[in-house]
């Protein structure tokens, strides 16, 4: 007896782990994305580390030729604007990232 009731057991679990999994291929199947949004992301990462980057660059070159200093406005901006790029994506990612947990949260509940 004791042996059926922990068999049951096992097997409910089973059913369970195997019905989770496929709930989860299921969704993953309706939300598709194409290769296109995967290379957007990419694009969307990289243009929010450029941009910044650029920007302080052109900046501290148009610093560099107004006023003459013992150091590079150039070099500084250049990384502060890499540093400013980098963090915006870092945030962009976090973003997306909690969204994509809230969704499998909301899923398995």
């Amino acid at each position: 007896m004791i042996v059926k009731e922990e068999k049951s057991n096992k097997n409910s679990s089973f059913e369970k782990v195997v019905g989770d999994k496929e709930e989860r291929k299921l969704q993953a199947q309706r939300e598709t994305k194409s290769v296109w949004s995967g290379l957007g992301l990419f694009g969307m990462i990289g243009w929010s580390i450029a941009v910044p980057t650029i920007l302080g660059a052109a900046l501290g070159i148009w610093l560099d030729k107004t006023s003459k200093e013992d150091f590079s406005w150039t070099l500084s901006l250049l990384v502060a604007g890499l540093m400013l790029g980098c963090l915006i994506a870092w945030n962009w990612i976090q973003k997306e990232n909690k969204e994509i947990h809230k969704k499998n949260e909301d899923g398995n509940e």
